[in-house]
């Protein structure tokens, strides 16, 4: 028996009216703002060939406001699974030129579908959010649709990693599927994101304000802290997610894509070793640190243009994935605040839930003082990062560069908040607080009653520095592992990193900690 022509005939036309969308008019549209359509967008994602997609012929089944004579194609949602590289990826990209990307209870309902697929075959989760929100003539059933992708988004947090690309409009209640996700990136033009725009913060306060105040890229990568990745344009934003993939596992129970050399290099860096200044008081930039470690001085940065005195992102030691964290004396001479906490106590624990190890760079003077800090509740944000830490049992190791006073000492991953391996150079200053400050207290008699304030200051801060401050010291006691020349660092760094790479660290059973949000 064969298929009557017909039939296929039927089935190429039914697929031709989807794969059309809104139309090429509507597509070309969008060229002319250097927008991608929203199969473009999943075709530079996937390998050619690979995507299949799922839900190609669900229709929407609201009957009001005159719904009911209206076709979506899609519903207005591709969704499917392709791979990238190597990996298997589940992806859904909404497509504004069909009723504005609009969400209603059908579209949900294929995101649903394919996030369950991603849960059970433990495959990462790709959005392309492009989408004029809530589709209102479907009233409580759209809202229902967004229920159901928030709660999807939490069962697939820690399993599966999640990655958003906000590529056009996300607004009102749509923005908070991408505030789930693990990392969101979102294209400098084109797109905006927030809760509220300006003529509702307008009507409801009485400011006025701009979209790119409260909606764009720019503000939510260096203000708001929402974005982790700017790109210039949709080519670039799926370049970026594709880049983020290949640092990552595919799920929480499997090792990310560690390209381990057969033979590690041990030879020192002798360069590494000029890079630190004679005095410990003038900044050093840790970028320069981090080109010399990682292999191929390539660092996947992420949150680059926020709270920039803490550096975060993923790269490779010896082949070896790593999350680095690393204080930036370059910025606010590399304090903690309150941002630098939120940003690195996040990225810790999605390094713990995917298994990354993390590597920890440390020149850190202490905690910011001040009124706003204090009235900002720094003590709670600090205490995510010592949360962060202490709950993290994949590999951890820590190099002390410089600086590393009091509380920040330890919230920087020190041996006691759990580091596997703790290494300081000869420089370093491990100590309750700086040299001077110490002396200060210390000896405030002394210096009150000196000829030559200075002079003997100067002499007491040297003396405090090699007596209490010194590497030394902690190493007597067991504090850190070793007192390592820079020059040792990578070389150091890999070797104790692929003798813990395998590590497993079980902790008492419980549903789970509660973070001091």
């Amino acid at each position: 028996m064969t298929i009557p022509p017909r039939m296929l005939e039927e089935l190429e036309r039914r697929r031709r009216t989807v794969i059309a969308g809104g139309g090429a008019d509507k597509l070309a549209a969008r060229h002319e703002k250097g927008l991608l359509g929203a199969r473009e967008r999943l075709e530079h994602l996937f390998q050619p060939g690979t995507f299949q997609e799922t839900g190609m012929h669900v229709r929407h089944n609201a009957h009001h406001f005159g719904l009911q004579d209206k076709d979506f194609p899609a519903d207005g949602v591709i969704t499917g699974t392709g791979y990238v590289g190597a990996g298997l990826v589940a992806a859904y990209s909404q497509d504004f030129t069909v009723n504005a990307g609009t969400l209603g209870k059908a579209h949900a309902s294929k995101i649903v579908a394919l996030m369950q697929f991603a849960l059970k075959n433990g495959v990462p989760i790709v959005s392309m959010q492009d989408s004029g929100g809530a589709r209102i003539q479907e009233a409580v059933d759209a809202l229902s649709g967004y229920g159901e992708v928030f709660y999807h988004n939490v069962l697939a947090s820690g399993v599966v990693p999640q990655i958003a690309l906000v590529l056009g409009p996300c607004a009102g209640g749509a923005a908070y599927s991408p505030a789930l996700n693990d990392f969101i990136i979102m294209t400098r033009r084109n797109a905006h994101m927030f809760i509220t725009g300006p003529e509702v913060i307008k009507a409801v306060t009485g400011r006025s304000t701009t979209m790119d105040e409260v909606g764009s890229a720019e503000m939510h990568a260096s203000v708001s802290g929402n974005v982790h990745f700017i790109a210039e344009d949709d080519t670039q934003a799926v370049a970026l997610a594709a880049k983020l993939l290949s640092y990552l596992p595919p799920n929480n129970t499997m090792d990310p894509p560690h390209r381990l050399n057969p033979e590690l290099v041990l030879a020192a860096d002798e360069g590494m070793n000029a890079l630190v200044p004679e005095d410990p008081a003038e900044p050093m930039d840790v970028r320069q640190v981090i080109a010399r470690l990682v292999d191929g001085g390539e660092l996947l940065e992420v949150h680059a243009s926020w709270a920039r005195n803490i550096v975060v992102g993923f790269a490779r030691l010896q082949g070896m994935v790593i999350g680095l964290v690393a204080n930036q004396p370059a910025e606010m001479a590399g304090a903690l605040d309150i941002n630098a906490s939120d940003k690195a106590a996040r990225f810790i624990r999605f390094c713990n839930a995917f298994n990354v190890p993390v590597v920890t760079l440390v020149d850190v003077p202490g905690f910011l003082p001040g009124v706003e800090q204090e009235r900002g509740g720094i003590i709670r944000h600090g205490a995510k990062l010592l949360f962060a830490y202490a709950s993290c049992t994949t590999p951890k190791l820590t190099v002390i560069l410089r600086k590393a006073y009091g509380g920040s000492y330890l919230a920087m991953c020190s041996q006691e908040m759990g580091a596997d391996v703790v290494y300081a150079w000869p420089n370093a200053e491990i100590a309750v607080m700086g040299a001077q400050g110490a002396v200060n207290l210390l000896y405030r008699k002394e210096l009150g009653e000196a000829e030559d304030r200075a002079a003997r200051a100067a002499e007491l801060i040297a003396g405090y520095r090699a007596e209490f401050a010194s590497p030394y010291l902690s190493a007597a006691r067991g504090y850190i592992t070793d007192v390592i020349a820079p020059s040792e660092t990578r070389a150091q760094l890999a070797l104790s990193l692929r003798k813990i790479l395998n590590k497993r660290e079980l902790r008492p059973a419980k549903k789970h900690g509660n973070v001091p949000l």
